[in-house]
């Protein structure tokens, strides 16, 4: 068995006047991804690894799951692969995934995001909010074999 969880970035803050790689947390993203950690943090139990983009809100979103919850830190990869806004991308990741991991996390951005869960699942969502988390669980013993999945979603209302 597979287990993938995807997580949004938070809320970042466009009112720096930098590269979009470069743009940080807003104040409400920070507070609304510890809450999402706190109330979720059994999506992030038992996870071989953290994949996350190098984009600062990806990177700081994922920072705080692990401060938060007290993950180690050793368990944390940067990807530039995960820099992407394409879905086509992220599904061909996940599919070339090290089959040493059972369960993994990736931080990174949408649309790419929406559209990887739309595709691991038969539930259809339109949006994958910020600071928003999708657990897919697959009937798979290597991540090239991974097909539909069956997803629970972090928050399907907006109650934290």
């Amino acid at each position: 068995m597979k287990e993938l969880v995807i997580l949004r970035h938070a809320k970042s803050n466009r009112n720096y006047l930098v590269e979009d790689s470069n743009r940080p947390l807003s104040p409400e993203g920070i507070d609304r991804i510890k809450r999402v950690s706190l109330h979720k943090s059994s999506y992030f139990e038992n996870t071989d690894i953290i994949l996350s983009s190098p984009a600062i809100r990806a990177l700081h979103t994922a920072m705080i799951v692990i401060n938060t919850l007290e993950v180690s830190l050793d368990k944390l990869s940067i990807d530039k692969h995960l820099y992407t806004f394409s879905g086509d991308d992220v599904i061909d990741y996940v599919y070339a995934l090290n089959d040493q991991w059972q369960k993994v996390v990736i931080v990174g951005h949408n649309p790419a995001f929406t559209e990887t869960i739309n595709h691991f699942s038969n539930e259809r969502i339109n949006h994958l909010r910020t600071a928003g988390l999708a657990q897919i669980t697959f009937d798979a013993k290597h991540w090239s074999d991974v097909g539909l999945g069956d997803v629970a979603f972090g928050q399907k209302n907006n109650s934290f």
